[in-house]
């Protein structure tokens, strides 16, 4: 019974946000992890290669946070 209680007390901003998440992370996978493993033959190479895109990852991340702190903090200057 708990778990039923949980579902239906869920925010539907927290799914977004954890979906959003999902996508986030399944597309980081897809779209940089795999090709930087498939670049290289050895293992320690692919390890290495698939350590070096957390860079990318962090970048990214700041990126957003920027962007997005951007927005808010001059949100009520342009509307």
């Amino acid at each position: 019974m708990p778990l039923v209680l949980a579902a239906t007390s869920v925010n539907p901003v927290t799914v977004a946000l954890v979906l959003t998440g999902v996508v986030a992370a399944v597309a980081y996978a897809m779209f940089i992890v795999v090709p930087a493993w498939g670049s290289y033959g050895r293992v320690w190479e692919r390890v290495a290669a698939s350590f070096l895109t957390l860079f990318i990852l962090a970048t990214m991340i700041g990126l957003g946070t920027a962007l997005g702190g951007a927005i808010v903090w001059f949100y009520d200057q342009y509307s």
